[in-house]
């Protein structure tokens, strides 16, 4: 992911000058080492770049299936209809930080490492801001728009209109009007011990596997992601015995544990809950349908100057971005109680 870099004040200060490029590389090896790592945000969506102000992602049905003809006659005519849009625009984020003059006076007798906390701080900033909105929206999947740190409105809503989670998710189709389908479950027993946690990983992998697609059809994709409050390490323990145990846990009979070896564990910075709960996620339905989508519209863009008034060495950062959920068939939410639980269905 490339950075600009631009000068705007077109002068050619020597005491600045000393550590404008210093700091450069220092801004541009910070940026190769964190874009080297993996983070939530390439697992958990699908990163693509944009040039519009927008992207829409639309959805259609599929052909039904091969009918028989008699000899001499021609085949039934089939066709797909327009089942979904979603739109996700772009949000433009800024960041500014400032190298004092007295600072860059100081840097000349010995204290130079002074100079460089900022601009590394500045482009890890960046990349933190990514990887915390897209826990941010997971975590706040319950929800059809929130505040993003409080200022930013994000539309976290799928194309039916209905939060990422919910049990009443439309068909877009008019032949099933009235049916819905449910992603968002609870049961008391979830998370009870090894072996509660290992019959529900199995019951909702089940439930997911027969999500339906606009036809009614059942789409057969399996969850292989697990992904867990950050706040819960006893949920965590247990998730990894179930996931990481060649034999059932927690009882008296030594049977093949169905769920070891099919789980990645996602512990989700930021989401943070008072009471056991998880998410599943199938990687490719994800990718395959376009699930959770986070668009570059426009990479960290830094300039800087030097600030007529003050002196001070100025460095501002811009970006632009789009994040969001198109469909819902790709994820579900299991909580272990239905006290404080609204829009969820039994399991």
């Amino acid at each position: 992911m490339p950075i600009v870099y631009s000068k705007l004040s077109g002068k050619n200060d020597a005491m600045y000058g000393k550590f404008e490029h210093p700091i450069k590389a220092l801004i541009q090896n910070e940026s190769n080492a964190l874009e080297k790592k993996k983070s939530i945000l390439d697992v958990l969506y699908n990163v693509e770049k944009s040039n519009r102000y927008a992207e829409t992602v639309m959805g259609q049905s599929d052909f039904d299936v091969f009918q028989s003809v008699k000899e001499g006659q021609g085949a039934e005519n089939d066709s797909v209809e327009s089942t979904f849009k979603k739109t996700i625009e772009h949000i433009a984020f800024m960041k500014e930080f400032t190298i004092t003059k007295e600072m860059v006076d100081d840097a000349k007798f010995g204290m130079g490492s002074n100079m460089k906390s900022k601009p590394q701080g500045f482009v890890r900033a960046y990349y933190k801001t990514r990887t915390k909105i897209a826990a941010w929206a997971l975590a706040n999947g319950t929800k059809t728009q929130d505040k993003f740190g409080g200022k930013t409105l994000v539309d976290l809503a799928v194309a039916d209109g209905k939060p990422l989670f919910h049990n009443g998710h439309t068909y877009s189709l008019d032949k099933f009007k009235g049916k819905t389908q449910s992603n968002y479950f609870y049961s008391g027993s979830l998370c009870a011990n090894t072996a509660e946690f290992e019959k529900s990983l199995g019951i909702l992998a089940n439930k997911m596997r027969n999500f339906k697609d606009e036809n009614g059809e059942s789409l057969d994709y399996v969850p292989d992601i697990l992904i867990l409050p950050c706040n819960r390490p006893e949920l965590e323990q247990i998730a990894k015995k179930v996931v990481g145990s060649e034999r059932t846990t927690n009882t008296d009979f030594n049977d093949i544990n169905t769920q070891y070896g099919n789980w990645t564990i996602v512990i989700l910075p930021g989401w943070e809950t008072t009471d056991d709960r998880f998410m599943l996620m199938s990687s490719d339905a994800n990718k395959q349908l376009l699930g959770s989508m986070f668009y570059n519209r426009v990479n960290l863009d830094i300039r800087n100057y030097i600030d007529e008034h003050t002196r001070n060495f100025v460095w501002n950062g811009y970006c632009r971005f789009g994040i969001g959920f198109t469909t819902w068939k790709h994820m579900l939410l299991a909580v272990d109680s239905d006290s404080a639980v609204t829009n969820a269905t039994a399991l």
